[in-house]
């Protein structure tokens, strides 16, 4: 592909981008992350304010019960009784609860339950000044081999809410910026064999948000792979901050500023960014 065409590709995948995270039940949406197991904040008799029906966690999910006054629809009909819940694994918008317009998604992290609440009137949303992002540059287009581990790893990482959690890693892709080695520590999709990071770099809580997602795609079978840092992402948490996101593990904090891909929300205050 010719520079002009990576170019072409990378603002249309922008411009994808911030339609997708400002759209209804975008990450611009969430107003509420709630823990439902006693290790969480608890909630008194299943109530969660403002959200309507009664939520527990329980051994084998959430148990929900309802009454007509609730107003909730499963699976997209009217819904009066209890049922228990497995963990939501769509997008917020085909979560099997709502309410109006509102989507309650059910999630578990680290064996524990919580219920997160997505509302397109959010005043994130409505305030949202957009992405900004750097235009495509070649250089940081890195070709390189990804090598997996042969078996999945797991570290434990501090998230942002102050706690730490299991985070699994599957290999490296290892190239070099402008002569110098580096390689990054992946998560490896069970289906499609796609990477995932969390990565940081000499730019993170400066001129960018302080660490950044990177999904450099599945390595062909000699395993060769572009990480493509201008493409390289927001983490969820930049955008609400009822996101529990992890940390870059140790070692994937890149010395050289990535000055690529997504960088902060517009009109963001370098301190506190």
């Amino acid at each position: 592909m010719s520079d002009d065409d990576a170019a072409t590709a990378r603002r249309e995948w922008h411009e994808h981008r911030t339609a997708t995270v400002s759209g209804p039940y975008g990450p611009l949406t969430p107003t509420g992350t709630h823990w439902l197991s006693e290790a969480g904040t608890g909630h008194p008799e299943g109530r969660i304010p403002a959200v309507p029906g009664r939520w527990r966690a329980t051994d084998g999910g959430v148990r929900l019960g309802a009454a007509a006054e609730d107003g909730l629809t499963l699976d997209g009909e009217p819904f009066v009784g209890e049922a228990v819940l497995a963990a939501d694994q769509g997008r917020p918008a085909d979560s099997r609860v709502s309410a109006g317009d509102l989507r309650l998604v059910v999630i578990r992290r680290e064996g524990e339950w919580a219920l997160r609440v997505y509302d397109p009137a959010a005043p994130a949303r409505r305030a949202f000044p957009g992405i900004e992002a750097t235009a495509y540059d070649p250089d940081f287009a890195l070709p390189g081999r990804f090598r997996p581990y042969g078996e999945d790893r797991t570290v434990q990482v501090e998230n942002v809410d102050g706690r730490e959690r299991g985070l699994g890693l599957g290999g490296e892709p290892s190239s070099s910026y402008r002569g110098s080695p580096y390689s990054l520590q992946v998560a490896v999709d069970g289906e499609d064999g796609s990477l995932r990071a969390v990565f940081g770099d000499t730019t993170g809580g400066r001129s960018s948000y302080r660490f950044r997602f990177l999904r450099p795609g599945t390595p062909a079978a000699d395993g060769s792979i572009t990480v493509d840092l201008n493409r390289a992402l927001l983490p969820p948490r930049a955008f609400a901050d009822h996101f529990v996101c992890p940390f870059p593990p140790p070692g994937n904090t890149l010395p050289f500023a990535v000055a690529a891909g997504e960088r902060r929300l517009k009109d963001a205050l370098v301190a506190g960014i």
